[in-house]
């Protein structure tokens, strides 16, 4: 009898350009889609989590609609970096103060430890704890303490990381690029805007691995809205809900063993560390 494919999907990160994620879920949610495996960086791995603790479209979409910036970043000082606490309790709040071996779903965060300087793939321990830490972009937030690491937002190495479900024996992979407009050049030579679109070109390197890796990326065009405000929900949820159904074909091949499986070749285990 022929073995039916294992599938995963990696949510990439974008800050709160990543509610479009919510739109993507909910396109699964109406086919039936379920993966065998998920995982997610930065804002992906809030999404991650969520889906794979077996909340609904509207259970998830409620609670990002919920959500203020103030419960995120709770410096109240301009410029001031953060703590992590607020993004903390409201994973505890959404889930409990779980591990996050007890989710339905087997799940990942992507995180980079700042002592070694090594990507970190977190599949084990307190589900809060390593969020917060694949969530913390360096300048907003304190690194998080996870064991004998120091996390920061996995977004440094690895925003749409396609490449870890094969390290979980994933025959096929869906991605999510919540910022794939990340990209865009500029004619002027003042220094902000210079030093603007050179931090942009380094992004869209960092996304390329994740191009590579996914069998099938669904791109979500939200340079409209701000990485670092929440207006804008019902929008991004719809976009990223149209481009989860036009990939819908696609997908589901993968999920019928009909796609062609795209040749992988793993990198040194030393350039990631599996907790």
């Amino acid at each position: 009898m022929k073995r039916k494919p294992k599938v995963g999907i990696a949510f990439g990160g974008g800050a709160a350009r990543g509610m479009s994620h919510i739109g993507v879920i909910k396109a699964f949610e109406q086919y039936g889609i379920k993966f065998d495996y998920v995982c997610g960086t930065s804002v992906g791995s809030i999404m991650g989590a969520a889906y794979a603790s077996g909340m609904s479209f509207d259970e998830i979409y409620n609670l990002a609609k919920s959500v203020k910036v103030k419960d995120i970043r709770t410096s109240k000082i301009a410029f001031m970096t953060s703590k992590t606490d607020g993004i903390q309790k409201l994973l505890i709040d959404a889930f409990g103060d779980i591990n996050i071996e007890d989710l339905k779903t087997p799940f990942s965060a992507i995180a980079v430890d700042l002592k070694s300087t090594n990507q970190v793939c977190i599949s084990h321990g307190n589900l809060a704890k390593a969020v917060a830490g694949s969530c913390c972009v360096p300048g907003f937030f304190h690194p998080v303490e996870f064991d004998d690491r120091l996390l920061a937002d996995g977004g440094l190495q690895n925003t749409i990381p396609a490449n870890i479900p094969r390290y979980f024996d994933c025959d096929y992979v869906v991605a999510v690029d919540c910022n794939s407009t990340r990209t865009y050049g500029t004619d002027s030579k003042k220094v902000l805007d210079v030093l603007g679109c050179t931090i942009r070109v380094l992004m869209k390197s960092n996304a390329v691995k994740g191009y590579e890796c996914a069998d099938v990326m669904i791109g979500t065009d939200n340079r409209r809205f701000k990485p670092t405000q929440l207006e804008g929900l019902d929008e991004m949820v719809e976009e990223g809900y149209k481009n989860a159904i036009d990939a819908m074909p696609q997908i589901v091949k993968l999920f019928e063993g009909k796609a062609k499986k795209k040749k992988f070749k793993q990198i040194d285990k030393e350039e990631i560390e599996f907790i």
